[in-house]
């Protein structure tokens, strides 16, 4: 990713972000041409930033082109090809696509591994994907025990502070929950959100993502007052950083609307799910 579009997009700037991303991938096309590696990877960049931003059809649509390309000029087995395969399975995930996801997914471990490695850290992230789209997909068991061996891992490769760590406490975070483990989910839900805050700060979209989830467990722990405070807090920034119209804002809000009705706040849910669907036609 071109310096400063990298710099936006690691402080949460997701519009200048994007505008340098498509400013260079246009440059890069008129001046190397199409399928130069260093085009493929401007791609892939602009790619990732729509998908942060959920901008998901043009996120697919180039992630299609950039793995079709990327087969044809370096070959399936290349470490950038590889890539490409897992960003394009994880805006799958996004999309609701779980099937495809899965099948790219189980295919990039299996050549990760015998390409680079257990515990390459490319490895552990392709661990990472699939073992949240087992998740998703509903196949629990399968899920927890991927998180929890991809987190031991990180753990002994990267550190415990990490982002790639952070995001693997979070996303075994989320499989216990969805397992039922409450309190399990809420400890490490609110060891990765001061840990979130203190490294990547308090603005970016994952520090969001982790003070949604945090509230969503405090909601169902029937810590109301708490998960109220948590979900304003996290709308207030995401209009922000992220937009009024952001699929994580929208769910925030829908969230805090869940909130008030069980808080006996009737108008202000009311007047939010109002809200939500204005933003969301």
């Amino acid at each position: 990713m071109n310096d400063l579009a990298k710099t936006y997009y690691h402080c949460g700037k997701l519009k200048e972000a994007e505008k340098i991303g498509e400013e260079v991938l246009l440059l890069h096309k008129q001046v190397i041409g199409e399928y130069h590696p260093d085009t493929l990877r401007s791609m892939a960049d602009l790619a990732l930033i729509y998908r942060t931003h959920g901008k998901l059809q043009e996120a697919k649509k180039i992630e299609e082109e950039v793995l079709l390309l990327r087969k044809q000029v370096i070959g399936e087995h290349h470490p950038d090809t590889l890539i490409s395969m897992g960003n394009l399975a994880l805006t799958y995930h996004t999309c609701g696509k779980l099937e495809q996801a899965e099948k790219i997914e189980e295919e990039v471990l299996l050549l990760r591994k015998q390409v680079i490695g257990e515990h390459h850290p490319d490895t552990l992230i392709a661990m990472d994907n699939l073992a949240m789209t087992y998740r998703a997909c509903g196949k629990l068991e399968q899920a927890e025990k991927l998180a929890e061996e991809v987190l031991l891992l990180h753990k002994q490769v990267n550190g415990e502070h990490r982002p790639a760590t952070l995001i693997s406490m979070g996303n075994l975070a989320v499989t216990y929950h969805d397992s039922g483990k409450l309190k399990e989910a809420k400890k490490i839900d609110e060891e990765v959100l001061l840990l979130r805050k203190q490294v990547i700060g308090e603005h970016h979209p994952n520090t969001l993502c982790s003070m949604n989830n945090l509230a969503v467990i405090y909601h169902e722990c029937g810590k109301l007052e708490e998960a109220e405070k948590l979900e304003e807090e996290v709308i207030l920034l995401s209009k922000q950083v992220i937009g009024d119209q952001h699929p994580n804002t929208l769910t925030s809000m829908r969230n805090l609307a869940f909130v008030y009705c069980d808080r006996g706040k009737l108008q202000e849910a009311e007047k939010l799910e109002e809200q939500v669907l204005l933003l969301s036609t």
